[in-house]
């Protein structure tokens, strides 16, 4: 069976010697680059299935790394960085980051980014028409989303908003990149717009809307469907 490759790009040797001990033992093959013009060489004469990017590299901004790796690699990329400002956050996921987490980090929680973002690049490459998610069924052909066996009534929008979480399973959505894609450009501000209709979703596919284990508030950012 081949290792899925997983590309590091990140200046410090402690943090990438790190990821390699903990990946490579977790059955993934590892790339590093220490400098982003490093990384975007490799990762276009060998694209891995993931990349891991730091943002404060020596050479070029992490931020507008990514922006160039988003012209044409269109798998995960998940930032690990110690800049975790609100803005930094927005800003790497609004330029087309997979997920975002803060330096120092657990390595149990980014193994279970990691296999959410391996997951979505699987959905993507085999584009399937039904998709599963724990008691979740959406059938992207049909239009419907079924809990437990049984069809779920949503409305065309809310319908909508479900496929979105599902493409992006595992990933940090942004508030604006959501009412973008739901709604259009002129809402990208109608953020209560947007809590009310997560509101919901909550009550209809959550067991405790109140405790969602689904639809993940992540504070002054977005939402993650997990």
């Amino acid at each position: 069976m081949n290792k899925s490759t997983v590309l590091v790009i990140d200046d410090e040797p402690q943090i990438r010697k790190l990821l390699e001990i903990s990946l490579e033992s977790n059955d993934y093959q590892v790339q590093q680059a220490e400098t982003g013009k490093q990384g975007l060489l490799m990762a276009a004469n060998h694209p891995p299935e993931l990349i891991l990017l730091d943002l404060g590299l020596p050479d070029i901004s992490g931020h507008e790394l990514l922006k160039t790796l988003r012209q044409w690699y269109n798998k995960s990329i998940i930032i690990l960085s110690v800049q975790n400002t609100e803005n930094d956050i927005v800003t790497a996921l609004d330029n087309g980051a997979t997920d975002y987490l803060s330096k120092p980090f657990r390595t149990a929680e980014l193994l279970a980014r990691i296999r959410a973002a391996m997951r979505r690049n699987q959905l993507s490459d085999n584009n399937a028409s039904i998709q599963t998610i724990d008691d979740l069924e959406i059938d992207l052909t049909a239009r419907t989303l079924k809990k437990g066996g049984v069809i779920i009534k949503l409305t065309s929008t809310e319908y909508s908003l479900m496929a979105l979480f599902f493409k992006h399973e595992g990933s940090v959505l942004t508030h604006q990149f959501i009412l973008k894609e739901i709604w259009g450009v002129g809402y990208q501000a109608e953020t209560q717009y947007l809590r009310v209709f997560v509101g919901t979703l909550r009550k209809k596919i959550e067991d405790k809307p109140n405790q969602p284990q689904h639809i993940i508030t992540e504070s002054g950012v977005g939402y993650r469907f997990q």
